[in-house]
């Protein structure tokens, strides 16, 4: 490949991937599944519930911030199915006969962008949660939205 080593492209789709689902549960499942809306609604609720535990935070308020993730995971759903497509793409990309560098920078490129408007939507949606709260209580809920270990999310395939 000229200029780009198969290593490369594939650290730079996984940091893609990355940044497109920090912070978040993702609505497709690496294996192909899917999770259910309601369970999904279910989880959102409960991990705004958690990072909420231990603030005074009203019911209106904890209402107001699940609205606001669960309206941004809604938004950021469509960006995972692409996702998904551009791995498929550079997968087949990398397989095909001849390596086409200009195919893949096209693919790395979508992957990027997705990963930015993710981004932007993500911080958009934290922003407006934060804003929801008083300082006390901002400091309080994205110290444990932040802990992975607190979360019931999981990243990657299922196990057992």
């Amino acid at each position: 490949m000229t200029n780009l080593s198969i290593k490369t492209v594939m650290a730079a789709l996984l940091a893609g991937s990355l940044a497109a689902t920090a912070g978040m549960p993702a609505f497709a499942r690496a294996d192909g599944g899917s999770v259910d809306p309601a369970k999904f609604q279910q989880g959102v609720e409960k991990r705004v519930e958690k990072a909420l535990n231990g603030t005074d935070a009203t019911q209106d308020q904890k209402k107001q911030i699940v609205g606001i993730m669960q309206a941004a995971f809604a938004d950021l759903k469509p960006l995972n199915a692409q996702r998904a497509e551009n791995r498929a793409a550079m997968r087949a990309a990398l397989e095909a006969p001849t390596i086409d560098p200009a195919k893949i920078e096209q693919i790395r490129s979508a992957e990027m962008k997705i990963a930015d408007d993710s981004s932007r939507r993500f911080t958009k949606a934290l922003t407006d949660a934060g804003n929801v709260l008083n300082a006390n209580q901002r400091q309080a809920f994205f110290k444990t939205w932040g802990d992975k270990t607190s979360g019931d999310h999981k990243h990657g395939p299922k196990k057992g």
